[in-house]
């Protein structure tokens, strides 16, 4: 596996296919792994947390969520980088899931919301292994009781649907308790299964503008993370641009 370094971050050069490969080796072996994506939103939270930072980059399987990435690679030279999205690569292993028999655990998002990913997922793919649900409202001190009720289900995946940095905080500090091989954060992809939030068309995705169709949906809240967090990732590249000019 190629793993090269961007902007702070590791990111492993996969495509879709070899990152699903990867992730079947590693049920096989068994041993927890925690899964991260990287974007720009994501890259500019590593630049202010040093914890989440590190917790990034210990992880053992680290995908190019963001078409920001994939552009900032090109920009500052590396290897041209496919996209793997958090979400498609969730809805992949579900698929996955229901044709190996991985058992599988939704803990995230509201109870109602939650609840009909996984009434869509049971009519979806009919041989899917629920291995349990849990929403994602919760006190910190209830946090052991919900690791261990997770171990208890025999899941070998676990898909955790909060924002960041509290979905990779929180995996990483009750991975080894939960004992499950995968465990990926899927950030706000139960409420797009679930139709509370639209996902982008399909074009829009691929020439990069998935974050405004995102903002135009809720202007106020997405205003800081996207226009202002954009800049400053445009400002990260350009610096790193011109100082590695300036080695050469």
């Amino acid at each position: 596996m190629t793993r090269t370094f961007l902007l702070g971050s590791y990111v492993d050069m996969l495509t879709m296919q070899e990152t699903l490969n990867k992730i079947d080796a590693i049920i096989h072996i068994g041993k927890p792994v925690q899964h991260v994506v990287i974007n720009a939103s994501k890259i500019n939270l590593m630049a202010e947390n040093k914890e989440l930072a590190n917790i990034v980059n210990m992880s053992p399987l680290i995908n190019a969520d963001g078409q920001s990435i994939v552009w900032a690679m090109k920009i500052l030279g590396h290897e041209a980088q496919e996209r793997v999205t958090g979400i498609d690569l969730f809805e992949n292993l579900v698929r996955n899931s229901a044709e190996k028999g991985y058992r599988v655990y939704y803990f995230g998002a509201t109870e109602e919301v939650v609840q009909e990913v996984v009434h869509l997922h049971q009519q979806q793919y009919p041989m899917l292994k629920i291995a349990g649900y849990r929403n994602g409202y919760f006190e910190e001190a209830e946090s052991e009781n919900i690791a261990m009720t997770i171990r208890q289900s025999k899941a070998d995946i676990v898909f955790v649907a909060f924002s960041s940095p509290k979905k990779e905080q929180w995996i990483h500090m009750y991975k080894d308790t939960m004992g499950v091989p995968f465990v990926m954060g899927v950030g706000g992809s139960f409420d797009v299964i679930a139709g509370v939030t639209k996902r982008a068309p399909r074009w829009m995705q691929k020439i990069g503008l998935e974050w405004f169709y995102r903002f135009i949906q809720e202007p106020k809240r997405m205003f800081r993370r996207y226009f202002v967090g954009n800049l400053s990732f445009i400002w990260k590249v350009l610096k790193e641009r011109w100082f590695t000019e300036d080695v050469r």
